[in-house]
């Protein structure tokens, strides 16, 4: 389904996080002409293109999004590179985590570090990435009240998703560490260190 979004855009409703993530890397990769930013998120891919002959574009989109239908595979983020983040695991809520998970604090490391993630979608902040694929042990609401400020770098988890903090901000989700690594630079090209449909390790550094 493509649904008109505004006066410039189109909404490509995908129906899972993997169709998304290739159409995103299609369209990136050879797009129409006129297309000044695509959104994805996760079942949908917003395509934003001012002055673009919208019937044109919504079927060169369902083209696309046709072929990549056709050529999934099993396994979101297959043949996508993979990024590793050193971790210190000293974060506030580290014991909470596994107060409510019922493990121990090592096992939290150990479960937080035993597998990969995938970038689902980036929202919330510029270069925040929910990272997918959590250990169901590990699925702990967010906070009843949000910090005000949570420094960057801050490796957190709430429901089923991780993330690492690009940036200050405020925050609800529970800090289990932090890393050096910078994952949002202004000055960067691209700026985000992730991107949608990346595999991400973490690990104790």
């Amino acid at each position: 389904m493509i649904r008109t979004a505004g006066e410039h855009a189109l909404l490509v409703e995908t129906g899972s996080l993997e169709l998304s993530h290739r159409l995103d890397a299609a369209l990136r990769a050879r797009g129409p002409e006129g297309i000044v930013e695509i959104v994805p998120g996760p079942e949908t891919v917003l395509v934003v293109a001012p002055g673009v002959d919208q019937a044109g574009l919504r079927a060169r989109l369902e083209q696309v999004a046709r072929a990549e239908r056709d050529r999934a595979v099993a396994g979101a983020g297959e043949g996508q590179p993979l990024v590793t983040i050193p971790v210190v695991y000293d974060g506030a809520d580290l014991d909470s985590v596994a107060e409510l998970a019922g493990i121990s604090v090592e096992e939290v490391v150990a479960r937080h570090t035993g597998r990969e993630l995938v970038v689902g979608w980036l929202g919330f902040a510029p270069g925040f990435a929910y990272l997918t694929g959590l250990d169901p042990v590990l699925e702990t609401p967010r906070l009843d009240t949000p910090r005000t400020s949570v420094p960057a770098g801050s490796v957190a988890v709430a429901g089923p998703y991780s993330a690492v903090y690009p940036a200050a901000s405020p925050g609800g989700w529970r800090l289990i560490g932090r890393t050096p690594v910078r994952v949002w630079d202004v000055a960067g090209d691209p700026p985000s260190l992730f991107r949608p449909g990346m595999r991400v390790r973490f690990e104790a550094a």
